[in-house]
Parts: structure tokens; C-alpha cells; sequence
């Protein structure tokens, strides 16, 4: 049960939505927040936050629970655990599950499955088309009367545009957004890495940077057309970013875009080893990506981060790196990469940073979430930004350890997730 009532006092709070970046108090009583300031109401329990900032729920809204077919990986009670362990209070799953999240009856099950067994907010994410096959546009207007807040058929981008195009039209009458992994299929083949030295080097099939712009760019037309809300999942190539930005600057308010850790912080140079753990889809790419992404982040082109966090078994992940699975695990540690590849550097200042990880994701999946003014849902991240640390993937409390961080050295840490006026997670 929630506790009745929680005072943080000390901290510095951070709330983009209402452009706060102050000193200050909250009261958390009834699920809710009921005071934000200097006075220090009265509660049954007291949070001190000295030294750290006090900012909305994070959330994720690019996740994979693997719920159902593949819960030898991850399951929505796993995955929901090391969210708030990551300090996140809300995420969003793909729907890229076994059967795939394409109806209502499947979207009905992930929000059960949550009710009973999530650690925090739980938001589905349906398919585009029936069984992610990209042909047949799947039960869109009855998969958001169940509970969708979004459509994707991430992992794969969708080929026909004839397709895209009806999806697009069809979503505007619901204001939803289409989330696109944008990578021609044509063009990546088999591919496994990006096209380059390195891939020339290994000996390896490519998958190159056009094959996501030009996915992207047909896609920006559509959006323009249709007026579709519009979002990219795992921007990774400097002409992506340029793309945005040139639609943009054209007036396009309809359309956003999310970065990772790993496109942030890897590069192909670190598969020269053949560690599949930095096998991921689209691939990593290269320095000059990572500073257009970066600068992407900055001016506003890129709104979002998200982890795109991807588990997969030791077994499937001990593969050649031809045959192993693309993905990357990193909700448990999103927030000091976060740090590392974008404070450090003095890519963001705080508020921004934390906006594109509470408010912005909120409006794009068009959620009550992301803010702690007085009335919203108690949910709420404790972050100690000075915190030195060491990632240890054998601690993670998902299922899965494929994590190419393990046993980096890192500075910040979510030190208390609380959810609905509940204490999910706490650091000690």
C-alpha cells in the first residue's frame, strides 16, 4: 500500500514542464502531489534530498518486456523492476512480442499483466499492421479503445509506402502518434553492422546510413501530407538529423525523434572484437554521428531519449556476431550514460536533459505524465548526480545481461523511484 504521506525536503527540483529549477519541498499524499515549495508540511515520512534533484518520473518510451513469447529474457514484472531500479516511472513496451501486441485482446493482456505484476506505469505500444507484417494495417481505432497510446512495428520499418501512407491517415482521426524504425529493408539485407572501415575490416554485410534516411525521408513527406503525428525511434545517422531539422525549419511541428545511450556513446570501432553485445539495430555508427546527434539534442531537433532497451538471452547473444540478435540492455543504467554523453560534455543543462526524458515523452505518447505540479500523479525521481559508481550487469535485476557498459566507471544514480505516492526504489 502507499504510504499516506511523503515530504522530500533538501533537493533541488527540476520540473521542465513548469520551468522550475529551484530549491524547494514536495508533498506527496493521495497518490498525488499536493504541495510544491519552501514551507515543510507535515507527513507520516520524510525524504531528505540534499545534493540531489527532484524530478518527475522518468520515462522511457522505447522498451521491449518481451511479454509475451519470451519471458526467459524478460517479463513485464523484470523488466518494470529494473525501470524503477533506473528510476523510471512509466515505460512504454514495443509490440514486437511473440504473439505481437496487434489487437485489443493482446493490449488488454500487457495492462493485466502490469496491474498485477509492473513495478511502475506500464503504456502498450500496438503494431501498425497485423502480426507486424507490414501489409494489412491491424485493429488500430480498437487497440486504443483497449489502452494503445501509440503504434510502431519496431524492428523493422514499414516497406510499402502505400501502407504507411493509409497509417498515417488513418491515425490522424485519433491524434496518435506513428513510431517509425526507420531502415529500408532493401538496402540493409542481412546487413549487421554500419557500412564502413570497420564492417570492410571484419569481413561483415552492412547495413548502411541511406538505408535510414531514406526510410525517413519518405516518411517526413507522408507526415507532411497527411498532418499524421510522427516520431522517430532510434535516430542514428547525421543525415537523419539534418533531415528533421530541414523539416522543421519548413514549419513540421508534427514530427519528433528519440536518441539512445548506445548511438550517443559507441561507435562501430567497438565491434572490432566481434562482442555481439554491441550488435544493435540500426547499428552504431561513427564519431562525426554521434556530434550531429549531439547537436540534434541540443537545438531541440532531437526531443526524446530512450533506451530502446532490448534483452536477449547469454545463449542467443553467444552467437557469431552475424547470427546473434541486435539489441542492447540499459534501463538500469540510461541515466548516468545520459550523463556522461550529454552533462559532461555541456551538450544540456539539466532542465533540458530532463525534459526529453519526462515532459517531452509524455506529450509524444500523449500521456498525463512528466510534471510535479500540484494534482499530477505522484511519480517521482530522486537523482543524485555526483554519485560514483560502478556498473555491475550481474546485479541487474533484469533477466537478460547483455550490457556492453559492465564494469564501466560512471557518475549519477537514481537513489529513489517513487510511483503513485508509493517508494518503488531506493539506492541503500
Amino acid at each position: 500500500m502507499p504510504n499516506s504521506s511523503i515530504l522530500i525536503t533538501g533537493g533541488t527540483i527540476i520540473d521542465p514542464a513548469n520551468n522550475i529549477f529551484a530549491p524547494g519541498n514536495i508533498l506527496i499524499d493521495d497518490a498525488k502531489i499536493q504541495y510544491l515549495g519552501f514551507d515543510k508540511p507535515s507527513a507520516s515520512q520524510t525524504i531528505t534530498a540534499e545534493n540531489c534533484y527532484v524530478v518527475p518520473g522518468l520515462i522511457d518510451m522505447h522498451v521491449h518486456l518481451r511479454e509475451p513469447g519470451h519471458e526467459e529474457e524478460e517479463t513485464i514484472e523484470t523488466g518494470t523492476k529494473s525501470a524503477v531500479a533506473g528510476g523510471f516511472t512509466s515505460v512504454a513496451c514495443m509490440p514486437n512480442t511473440h504473439p505481437p501486441i496487434d489487437n485489443e485482446a493482446s493490449v488488454e493482456f500487457i495492462l493485466r499483466q502490469a496491474h498485477q505484476f509492473g513495478h511502475c506505469n506500464v503504456f502498450p505500444i500496438g503494431a501498425i499492421t497485423k502480426e507486424r507484417a507490414g501489409k494489412e494495417l491491424a485493429e488500430m481505432g480498437n487497440m486504443i479503445r483497449a489502452g494503445a497510446v501509440a503504434f510502431s512495428d519496431d524492428g523493422d520499418g514499414i516497406a510499402d509506402s502505400s501502407v504507411a501512407y493509409r497509417a498515417m491517415q488513418y491515425i490522424t482521426m485519433f491524434e496518435k502518434t506513428i513510431i517509425e524504425h526507420c531502415e529500408d529493408p532493401a538496402l540493409i539485407g542481412k546487413g549487421c553492422i554500419n557500412s564502413g572501415a570497420v564492417a570492410t575490416m571484419l569481413g561483415l554485410p552492412s547495413r548502411p546510413a541511406i538505408a535510414e534516411q531514406i526510410m525517413l525521408y519518405r516518411d517526413l513527406i507522408l507526415a507532411e501530407t497527411t498532418g499524421c503525428k510522427y516520431h522517430v525511434a532510434h535516430i542514428s545517422t547525421a543525415g537523419s538529423v539534418n533531415l528533421i531539422r530541414q523539416f522543421r525549419n519548413k514549419g513540421l511541428q508534427n514530427i519528433t525523434a528519440e536518441a539512445t545511450p548506445h548511438h550517443l556513446l559507441l561507435t562501430d570501432e567497438h565491434c572490432k572484437n566481434f562482442d555481439s553485445n554491441f550488435k544493435v539495430a540500426p547499428p552504431l555508427r561513427t564519431k562525426k554521428d554521434i556530434a550531429a546527434l549531439k547537436a540534434g539534442l541540443a537545438d531541440g531537433t532531437i526531443d526524446c531519449l530512450a533506451t530502446d532497451h532490448a534483452p536477449h538471452s547469454r545463449e542467443e547473444k553467444e552467437l557469431e556476431f552475424l547470427y546473434a540478435p541486435f539489441g542492447i540492455i540499459s534501463l538500469e543504467v540510461a541515466l548516468p550514460l545520459y550523463i556522461k554523453a550529454l552533462i559532461d560534455d555541456k551538450t544540456l543543462d539539466w532542465p533540458s536533459f530532463i525534459a526529453k526524458m519526462t515532459i517531452n515523452p509524455a506529450r509524444v505518447l500523449g500521456i498525463d505524465k512528466g510534471t510535479l505540479s500540484v494534482g499530477a500523479d505522484a511519480d517521482v525521481t530522486i537523482i543524485d548526480p555526483n554519485m560514483e559508481w560502478t556498473i555491475d550487469a550481474e546485479k541487474f535485476y533484469s533477466k537478460s545481461r547483455n550490457c556492453p557498459y559492465d564494469g564501466w566507471k560512471v557518475r549519477g544514480r537514481a537513489v529513489t523511484t517513487i510511483v503513485a505516492g508509493e517508494i518503488k526504489y531506493q539506492n541503500g
